[in-house]
Parts: structure tokens; C-alpha cells; sequence
């Protein structure tokens, strides 16, 4: 089973995300913020990660810049998960290893559309 790593500040998105998740067929675990999912990843890396930009401790963006600078680091599928939509956060997220872009709020539909684009399902 194809493991995922949920990273938001918010435990209804969280909870959303992984019951979506979870029906699609991923094994699911959580991370309230950008340094929890840090030490997460440092225990094992997930395939797929579904991040959050605006989080305390570490924000989305730190969070993914240290990811890839883990030994491994550049394997898991990242897709930024926010109400940042301007050009320069795409773009920021891009940049530094995202894989895909998606607007809260999203549904399954939306969230299986943007898996499929990016071969994590």
C-alpha cells in the first residue's frame, strides 16, 4: 500500500484529507506542522506528501526545502495544498521540488485528478 503523509495546521483538513485519502487506497499518517513532518520523514519517507503553506513552527515551503535536502529526499510526490494562489507561491513551490499545486478547498474528484497527473496513482 502506497504511504502518505498529511501536513496541515488544521485537523479538519487533516481528517478530510485523509478519508479521501484512505478510499483512494493510502496508507495515512498526520503532521500538524512543517517540523513534525521533518521528524516524520527522517523515521521513513512517505511516497506521497499533501502539504500545507501557511503552518507555525515550519511553514510548507521550509518544510519541503529540508525534505529534499534528505538523503531521499527528492522521491516523495509533493502537492502543495493551500489558499495560496498567487503566481509567486506557485511558483516558489515549484521551484523548490513541489510536484503539483492544489486550491483549498478541494474535493476527491479534484485530488484524484491532480494523483493521476503527477503517477501517484
Amino acid at each position: 500500500m502506497k504511504t502518505c503523509l498529511v501536513v496541515d495546521d488544521s485537523r479538519v483538513i487533516r481528517k478530510v484529507a485523509r478519508r479521501m485519502l484512505e478510499e483512494i487506497g493510502f496508507q495515512v499518517d498526520e503532521a500538524g506542522d512543517g517540523q513534525q513532518a521533518l521528524e516524520h520523514c527522517g523515521a521513513g519517507l512517505p511516497f506521497f506528501i499533501l502539504l500545507d503553506w501557511n503552518m507555525p513552527v515550519m511553514n510548507g515551503l521550509e518544510f519541503l526545502k529540508a525534505l529534499r535536502a534528505l538523503p531521499g529526499g527528492d522521491a516523495p510526490i509533493v502537492v502543495f495544498c493551500t489558499t495560496e494562489n498567487d503566481i509567486d507561491h506557485i511558483q516558489a513551490a515549484l521551484e523548490a521540488g513541489a510536484s503539483e499545486y492544489i486550491m483549498k478547498p478541494f474535493d476527491r474528484e479534484i485530488l484524484e485528478a491532480k494523483l493521476s497527473s503527477v503517477g501517484a496513482l
